[in-house]
This record gives structure tokens, C-alpha cells and sequence, in this order.
């Protein structure tokens, strides 16, 4: 179990770690597109699409469907909600470690007001 979350995590950070994957992902989310048209919006070759969409698709964010000539895409039936998740898990922990932290520089703050501020 845990080395399965752990290669489906590596694929779906991989594949959101490009800034062009990651448009791709915002495009597919308002409409289907073909790849030529992706292509085209991110000013880059065939190959080079084919080659963000093939990783898009094996993370499973991504399904294509080719019929005639061309491969339509579509946002994959997988969500991200186990990423975010985990994600929300480290959240919560630096949050609650910056809280501590924010009480220690209280507490000294208000040691200084009482005691007055020492000379080096």
C-alpha cells in the first residue's frame, strides 16, 4: 500500500512539477482540446505536447481518445484528492509549529516589556 501511494504520488508531483502540465491541466479543465490545439496555445511542437500529455496520462490526470486523426484530450477521471490530502497533513504541522513558534517570540516579547531589554 504504501509503496503504491508512494510511486502514484511520485507520478502526480512529476507530472504537476511544469508549469506547462500544470496550464495543460487548467485548460482541460474548462474544455476538451485536441493536442495540436494545446500545442498551439502553449506555442510548442507536436512532439513536445505529446510528450506533456503522455506523463499527464500516466498519472492518470489525463485520458486521450484519438479518433481519426486527431487525439482529443480530457481531464482524467482521478482527482488529486489523496495529494491534497497529504498535503493538508504537512500544512496542519507547519502551521501548528509556526503557532508555537509565534508563542515563544510572545512570550520573550512580553519578558522584555516587564524586564526591559538587556545591553550586550
Amino acid at each position: 500500500m504504501v509503496q503504491y501511494l508512494q510511486s502514484h504520488f511520485d507520478a502526480s508531483f512529476g507530472a504537476l512539477s511544469d508549469p506547462t502540465r500544470r496550464g495543460v491541466l487548467e485548460q482541460l479543465g474548462r474544455a476538451d482540446a485536441s493536442i495540436s490545439v494545446l500545442a498551439e496555445t502553449f506555442h510548442m511542437t507536436l512532439t513536445g505536447m505529446k510528450k506533456h500529455v503522455g506523463v499527464l496520462e500516466q498519472a492518470g490526470l489525463v485520458t486521450t481518445e484519438k479518433v481519426g486523426r486527431v487525439r482529443t484530450c480530457r481531464l482524467g477521471r482521478r482527482g488529486l484528492q489523496e495529494e491534497a490530502a497529504w498535503i493538508e497533513r504537512y500544512r496542519q504541522l507547519w502551521s501548528e509549529r509556526f503557532d508555537e513558534l509565534d508563542n515563544v517570540v510572545d512570550e520573550l516579547n512580553r519578558k522584555e516589556r516587564v524586564h526591559g531589554r538587556k545591553k550586550r
